[in-house]
C-alpha cells in the first residue's frame, strides 16, 4: 500500500468496529484528527506511553485480522477492475447514444455502471 497512514486508515475502515471503544477513540484521534500521542495523553489524563500502547495494540489486532482474511488486499485488487468496467460501460453508453439509441442497451449500461460502483464502495 501507499504509506503507513493510508494502510492504517484502510484497516480501520474494514476492521474498526472490532476494536474496543477506547481503541477506536484513540485511533481516530491519532490518525483522523492528527493529534499527537502527547495531546491525546493530556486530554485523557494518562501517559503518552499508555496512549501509544492502546494504538499499537489496535494496529496489531487489525493487521492480524487482515493477514488472516485478506479483505483489504482483495478490495484494493478489485477496485481498478471495477473502475475499468465502469469506464467501458460509460463508453458503450456514449456510443449507443450517438449511433444506435437502443433503449435496452442503455438500460444495461446503467446496470453495469451501478453494479461496478457498488463494487467500489
Amino acid at each position: 500500500m501507499k504509506n503507513q497512514t493510508f494502510r492504517m486508515t484502510m484497516l480501520f475502515d474494514f476492521y474498526g468496529e472490532l476494536l474496543t471503544d477506547r481503541q477506536k477513540e484513540f485511533y481516530q484521534l491519532y490518525y483522523d484528527e492528527d493529534l499527537s500521542l502527547s495531546e491525546i495523553a493530556e486530554n485523557y489524563g494518562i501517559s503518552r506511553q499508555g496512549v501509544r500502547d492502546v494504538i499499537v495494540r489496535a494496529e496489531a489486532y487489525m493487521t492480524e485480522i487482515e493477514d488472516k482474511t485478506g479483505l483489504v488486499k482483495r478490495f484494493m485488487q478489485l477496485r481498478p477492475h471495477a473502475e475499468a468496467i465502469e469506464s467501458a460501460a460509460e463508453e458503450i453508453a456514449k456510443m449507443n447514444y450517438r449511433l444506435f439509441e437502443d433503449k435496452r442497451l442503455g438500460e444495461l449500461c446503467d446496470i453495469i455502471k451501478k453494479e461496478a460502483a457498488a463494487l467500489k464502495d
